[in-house]
């Protein structure tokens, strides 16, 4: 095969350290929501230092808790919602031009966070959120590793788009 032929094939498979990307937030999402439901009932806390605990939440709703209590369609709203997102998402890192590297990552992380909370309303029936940070009595919304992601890549979409305008060599070929 002429080298030519190997760099196009090389370039057109550049997606998928994305994909890879996004299946490692995944596995350590699913893996850490795992622990936590293994080693806490419904409601535990641990206390971690002054300012974070460990808990057991369960999420019926979205970002902070929103829709928890719809009466049962948000399930299959935030489901569908989900789908959507990670299917939008998967195609616009197909066509994502590779110097888009913060873009890419970004995107990456937004698409394995989602899959991960996504995966869970499946199986569940609800988002498992254990990390609990809180300052003077008043505590943050609990999260998880798949809330992360979504929140880190959504900012650094915010940052590319705002500090790293494309160049016309960053556009796709028409």
């Amino acid at each position: 095969m002429p080298e030519t032929a190997v760099k196009s094939d090389q370039a057109g498979l550049y997606w998928l350290r994305w994909m890879a990307l996004a299946a490692a937030v995944l596995l350590l999402d699913q893996l850490t929501k795992l622990y936590i439901m293994g080693q806490f009932s419904l409601g535990e806390s641990r206390t971690v230092n002054s300012f974070f605990n460990l808990v057991r939440a369960h999420n019926e709703g979205a970002a902070f808790s929103f829709l928890s209590d719809a009466g049962g369609w948000q399930r299959w709203f935030l489901t569908l919602v989900s789908v959507v997102v990670s299917a939008v998402i998967v195609v616009w890192l197909t066509k994502l031009p590779r110097q888009r590297l913060l873009e890419g990552l970004g995107l990456s992380l937004i698409l394995g966070g989602a899959l991960g909370n996504l995966y869970d309303r499946l199986t569940l029936g609800y988002v498992v959120d254990f990390l609990d940070f809180h300052w003077s009595g008043w505590h943050f919304a609990a999260f998880n590793v798949a809330d992360m992601g979504i929140s880190v890549g959504a900012g650094l979409i915010i940052v590319d788009a705002l500090f790293f305008q494309p160049s016309e060599s960053d556009q796709p070929a028409a």
